[in-house]
C-alpha cells in the first residue's frame, strides 16, 4: 500500500507540472485529493491492515497528501503570477506620456460682475439681503408707494400668478421686508441682488428674466450727497478711477427726489462715440431719496429717519464692461462665448 501511495504521489506531481492553467490545477486537485480520489480509496482500505501497519500507512498517506497539496499551491501561485505578468505586458502604460488635460471652468461673466459689485458694497459696510422671487402684490407694489390702479404700474408689465401673487418685477420688495424687520429702528444698510421678471419681448437689450441689484440706506440725517458719494465710489471702482458721474432728475414712485445716474464714457472719455451715442455719457442706474410714504409703511418715523435707494442691472453693466452686444448671450450657455471670460 505504501508503494501505491508513492506511485500516486509521483503521478500527481507529474500531472501538476504538466498543467498550463488554473483549470488544469483544479482538475488535478479533484482527481487526487477529492473524496472519490485514489488516495481516499487507499485510506478506506486501511481496515484490512494490521494494527502495527495502520499508523505507519496513515502517517505516510497524510505526508503524500501534504506533498501533493504543496505542489498544487506552488504551481497555482506560479500560474497566477504568469497570468498577471501577461496581463501587465498587454496593458503597459507609458508613464512618460503627458496626461490628458483637465478642462477647468470659469465664472460666468454675469456671475463675475455680480460678485464684483457685492464685494465692492460689502467693503463699504453694506450687508446682503435676499427675499422670495414669488412675491405678493403688497410688497412688490403697495409697500413701495404703488397702490392698486397707480399708473406707474404700467411701467412694469408683470407675471401675475393670482390676483395677489406674482413674480417680482424688482428686488425692492426685499428692501420693504428688511425695513419691516427693523421695526422702525435704524440703521439699515443693504444691497439686494437677485432675479426679477417682467413680461417683455426678448431681444438684444431686453429679457423677460434678468438680474437686479438694489441698495438701501436708512438712518438719521441721510442726505442726497451721501447717495452721490456712494454712487461715485461705485462708478470709479467698477469702471475706472477717471470716471465722472452726473445725476439727472427723474421719477420713481418710491423715491423723492429721484435721479438717473450717468457715467462718463469709458471708451471715449466723454468725447463721443458709438457706445455713448456721441453724448459722452452712459446711463447706468436709477436712484433717489426714499419716499416718506415708503418709510412710514415700513414702520419708520419719516420725520426722524431719511434714506436713499438705488437700483442697477448687472447685465447692462457687464455688457458695457466687456463689450457684449446682446443680452441673450448671458443665457444661451454657448461655451464659445463663456470661454472668453476666463480672466473676468
Amino acid at each position: 500500500m505504501k508503494d501505491r501511495l508513492e506511485a500516486l504521489k509521483v503521478e500527481a506531481i507529474e500531472k501538476i507540472n504538466q498543467s498550463h492553467d488554473l483549470k488544469d490545477i483544479q482538475a488535478v486537485k479533484v482527481a487526487y485529493l477529492g473524496k472519490k480520489g485514489p488516495i481516499t480509496e487507499v485510506l478506506k482500505g486501511m481496515g484490512k491492515l494490521s494494527a502495527e501497519e495502520r499508523p505507519v500507512i496513515g502517517a505516510y498517506a497524510n505526508e503524500v497528501r501534504d506533498s501533493i497539496q504543496l505542489e498544487l499551491d506552488k504551481k497555482q501561485t506560479e500560474l497566477e503570477n504568469a497570468a498577471i505578468s501577461e496581463k501587465l505586458a498587454k496593458e503597459t502604460i507609458d508613464v512618460s506620456l503627458p496626461g490628458r488635460p483637465v478642462k477647468q471652468g470659469n465664472a460666468h461673466p454675469l456671475t463675475a460682475v455680480v460678485t464684483e459689485i457685492e464685494d465692492l458694497f460689502l467693503s463699504m459696510g453694506f450687508t446682503i439681503a435676499e427675499g422670495p422671487e414669488v412675491e405678493t402684490d403688497y410688497y412688490n407694489f403697495e409697500a413701495l408707494n404703488l397702490p392698486k390702479g397707480h399708473p406707474a404700474r404700467d411701467m412694469q408689465d408683470s407675471f401675475f400668478i393670482t390676483e395677489d401673487i406674482l413674480l417680482r418685477t424688482q428686488t425692492s420688495p426685499v428692501q420693504a421686508r428688511t425695513m419691516e424687520k427693523h421695526e422702525g429702528q435704524g440703521p439699515v444698510k443693504i444691497i439686494s441682488p437677485g432675479k426679477v421678471y417682467r413680461r417683455d419681448n426678448d431681444d438684444a437689450t431686453h429679457s423677460h428674466q434678468f438680474m437686479q441689484i438694489e441698495g438701501l440706506v436708512v438712518d438719521q440725517n441721510v442726505r442726497l450727497s451721501d447717495l452721490k458719494g456712494v454712487l461715485e465710489t461705485f462708478a470709479k471702482k467698477m469702471f475706472g478711477e477717471d470716471r465722472k458721474i452726473r445725476l439727472r432728475p427723474s421719477f420713481f414712485p418710491f423715491t423723492e427726489p429721484s435721479v438717473e445716474m450717468d457715467i462718463s464714457c469709458f471708451k471715449c472719455s466723454g468725447k463721443g462715440c458709438s457706445i455713448c451715442k456721441q453724448t459722452g455719457w452712459i446711463e447706468i442706474l436709477g436712484a433717489g431719496m426714499v419716499h416718506p410714504n415708503v418709510l412710514e409703511m415700513a414702520g419708520f418715523d419719516s420725520k426722524k429717519y431719511t434714506g436713499f435707494a438705488f437700483g442697477m442691472g448687472p447685465e447692462r453693466i457687464a455688457m458695457l464692461k466687456y463689450g457684449i452686444d446682446d443680452i441673450r448671450h448671458f443665457y444661451a450657455n454657448d461655451i464659445r462665448f463663456l470661454k472668453q471670460f476666463k480672466n473676468a
